[in-house]
């Protein structure tokens, strides 16, 4: 299976908004299916759980699937995936994860969590981006501790043997902390920018990376 997982250093770094830039960026050249398998977090809409991580990811496909293809497992505790699943009394599996990851053309992965967020019984978000040997893209925000958060997420990375693509530096409000530099070279892995008014220039960069010419 081909395809990109996208992870982050940790819950609200922007792995979603990331995600879509890289979904819409790879569907000019190619057919690109998405997929979020477990969402916690979900709201009640009419008595049933509608997803906002997934859904978002499925507007920015150019493959046009049902949403409960993209999300098969979604809940409403705002919490890991696996404490989520437990409170609603759903026993979830990593091979169950893993299927429902599948898909016959290019597929971009969004994890739920850090690599190291419980996920399903016994397995953490790092197990599943093993399982697909999908090459990782890593989100981190790019803020005070932003180095710190880099490392610390590329290091168990290289430990389960990941292929790392890039970190991506979410610039939430512009900064002068020069995260990227450090992260380049104390983490020795690609490093992009991503800031709003520079939205050319990271596409640019990502295209690059990701070979799209």
């Amino acid at each position: 299976m081909k395809g990109l997982f996208i992870s982050g250093s940790g819950t609200d770094v922007g792995k979603t908004f990331i995600a879509q830039h890289l979904v819409k960026l790879l569907s000019k050249t190619r057919r690109v299916a998405v997929r979020k398998p477990v969402e916690s977090d979900c709201l009640i809409v009419d008595g049933f759980l509608k997803t906002k991580d997934a859904r978002q990811l499925l507007n920015a496909s150019n493959v046009e699937e049902d949403i409960d293809i993209v999300c098969p497992y979604k809940f409403h505790q705002c919490s890991s995936a696996e404490s989520a699943s437990k409170a609603q009394g759903v026993s979830l599996s990593l091979e169950q994860l893993i299927e429902a990851c599948v898909s016959d053309t290019f597929v971009v992965v969004e994890g739920a969590g850090g690599l190291l967020s419980p996920l399903a019984e016994e397995a953490l978000n790092i197990d599943l981006v093993k399982s697909l040997s999908l090459p990782l893209i890593i989100v981190v925000k790019d803020e005070l501790g932003a180095i710190n958060q880099a490392l610390l997420t590329i290091k168990v990375a290289r430990q389960y043997q990941l292929e790392i693509v890039c970190v991506v530096l979410n610039q939430f409000e512009p900064n002068t902390l020069n995260n990227a530099s450090a992260i380049s070279y104390y983490g020795q892995c690609k490093v992009v920018v991503y800031n709003g008014s520079l939205k050319t220039q990271f596409s640019q960069e990502m295209g690059n990376i990701l070979d799209l010419s």
